[in-house]
């Protein structure tokens, strides 16, 4: 082998891994919606966790991609560590749907049909589409589609191509006499530990272990040992993952290691049994790689029922290697592991977007209050949701423009837009809820009171504000456009309501009923309530931007309003419910 052919192997290696990581993150952004909802439906069962990280690795071809994935969600609190063993035992059979994609490579036939099945003859065919989708279509899930096609052909070629450079060695004996080292079980761990570390994933190790295979100097001796050793090699990407997690997110990783350094473990000594007592022949005949498939999907069977019963021990055993601290910890909950996974971590930042919501209108409708029960006690929770809200609004805006860094769907991105712009009126809310203490603080403070008439006008708009953060709140959580569009009359409604309540202060003023002193106060609340209906419009505006994948809040807001007869009768009942 000289030195041409070792530079086309990394060439081909290169390839290969370099097809394997854009194929599985184009798989994934198409996948998901599915992949959201696969895991949004976990239950705590061990055959609903175990088909999850089956599908799951099945889709994203890499049992390391959903392992960190897993300790991500056990991190942020999305799952609990009893059903991330159920989900990491699936994986390991996902991560084996690579060996047999790469085992067709090894057709042989003189059948058209047959050798239609070959990678070289339909990989070509593949490349063409996908670089047609990929470079003329404009849908996003299109030119993911071309991606995946091109990432699988860049896959097989490079497999090929690190086959053709390998099979000189197959004469050499010093190549057939490195393999023969690793028939001792020991060193074929080992070996296959440390390549799939140094990697990072056990799919692509065992392509490489089939390349090889392709010389017929492996033999199913050596190969069996180099299988079982990659399962305890992928696991270092899991544990790098972990580091800075809590405690449980490192009980998952290290759940990932124990099931498979105890099943390669037992296995290993079961083979060395049979291997010692019967030395069967088929250990000393060379490995097909439809054979190193089969060997590797058997393993990871047999390690998965083996441990399957075993989930609460294994969970036992973790907790005792990695105890509970004294001081409780905290989920957090924007892991950026999930990044790793864009539209499962836009799903996340909504949930905390979701919480951050009703944070802010929960204090706004306790400022509300305040005026006319005011309570020190609540009085310090409103300030305390204040802060809260403004360290949601740092970390979700900061973690979102994260996501939106990674390549994202067209639907994902005006999501992650749209996230964007309604924390930034969620947190502008809750510090109107501040003003508005403030100003109810100030009246207490300087012994002011409003007038009977300005109560009962304050309760009106009280009531109205009241419902437009209930309707803003309940569209942006459920997604609901029909209720979004009740907003923008009901905050017509409260800006003419203002005019008008302000106008009536004035004659009351003038009139000698009012101090100019609790005027300036009441003009404060005003202002602050009809910007908290602007805010609410501007949420509910995101709504039915995201719904109708458009970006012009300005012109969706003037479309409610201009030729839309739902708007006319909703702005008619509003105007009639509230009116000073």
């Amino acid at each position: 082998m000289d030195i041409f052919h070792l530079l086309t192997m990394i060439g081909g290696l290169c390839l290969f891994l370099f097809g394997m990581s854009i194929m599985g993150q184009a798989l994934e952004r198409r996948a998901g919606g599915s992949l959201k909802n696969v895991l949004g439906k976990l239950t705590g069962s061990k055959t609903a966790g175990l088909l999850t990280g089956l599908f799951v690795t099945s889709v994203i071809q890499s049992s390391s991609a959903t392992t960190v994935m897993v300790v991500g969600f056990v991190n942020a609190g999305l799952m609990t560590l009893r059903q991330s063993i159920n989900v990491i035992m699936g994986a390991n059979i996902g991560t084996t749907v690579t060996a047999w994609i790469l085992s067709l490579a090894g057709i042989d036939s003189t059948n058209v049909w047959v050798k239609l099945l070959k990678p070289s003859s339909f990989t070509p065919i593949l490349a063409l589409i996908g670089i047609i989708l990929f470079m003329f279509c404009q849908k996003d899930k299109k030119k993911d589609t071309g991606v995946i096609f091109l990432g699988f052909a860049t896959l097989m070629f490079g497999m090929e191509t690190m086959s053709g450079a390998v099979s000189v060695l197959k004469d050499l004996p010093a190549f057939r006499q490195a393999f023969l080292l690793f028939s001792n079980p020991i060193l074929g761990v080992l070996a296959g530990a440390i390549l799939t570390a140094v990697i990072q994933s056990s799919s692509a190790s065992v392509g490489i272990l089939q390349a090889l295979a392709s010389t017929g100097a492996v033999s199913y001796g050596a190969a069996v040992p180099i299988i079982m050793g990659q399962n305890i090699g992928t696991c270092v990407t899991a544990l790098i993952s972990s580091v800075g997690a809590n405690k449980n997110a490192k009980r998952a990783a290290m759940v990932h290691l124990s099931f498979n350094v105890i099943g390669t473990a037992v296995w290993l000594a079961v083979y060395c049994v049979i291997k010692a007592v019967f030395t069967p022949m088929i250990l000393n005949r060379s490995a097909s790689l439809l054979g190193i498939a089969v060997v590797h999907s058997i393993f990871n069977i047999l390690c998965t029922l083996l441990m399957l019963p075993l989930g609460n021990l294994l969970e036992k055993l973790v907790c005792l290697m990695i105890p509970d601290s004294k001081v409780k910890e905290k989920h957090n909950e924007l892991d950026d592991r999930l990044l790793t996974t864009p539209s499962l971590a836009l799903a996340q930042s909504r949930t905390v977007a979701v919480k951050m919501a009703e944070c802010a209108v929960s204090a706004l409708n306790k400022a509300l209050e305040s005026l006319m029960r005011y309570s020190p006690a609540v009085a310090d929770e409103i300030r305390e949701a204040e802060s809260r809200c403004d360290r949601y609004e740092d970390i979700l805006g900061t973690y979102l423009i994260k996501i939106s860094s990674v390549k994202l769907g067209q639907s994902e991105s005006e999501e992650a837009t749209a996230l964007l712009k309604v924390i930034s009126d969620y947190e502008r809310i809750s510090d109107h809820a501040v003003n508005l203490l403030e100003s109810a603080e100030e009246l207490r403070s300087k012994q002011l009171s409003l007038t009977e008439d300005a109560l009962k006008e304050y309760e009106i708009i009280a009531k109205a504000v009241h419902e437009v953060l209930t309707l803003s709140k309940t569209a942006f959580v459920h997604s609901d456009i029909e209720i979004a569009a009740k907003v923008e009359p009901l905050e017509q409604v409260i800006d003419e309501l203002k005019d008008q309540l302000r106008t009536n202060h004035i004659r009351r003023m003038q009139k000698g009923k009012c101090t100019i002193e609790v005027g300036f106060v009441w003009s404060d609340l005003l202002t602050d309530l009809e910007r908290v209906s602007d805010h609410c419009s501007n949420i509910a505006g995101c709504v039915i931007d995201h719904a109708e994948h458009t970006l012009n809040l300005h012109e969706t807001l003037k479309r409610a309003k201009t030729n839309n007869c739902q708007f006319q009768e909703d702005y008619q009942k509003y105007l009639q419910a509230y009116h000073a």
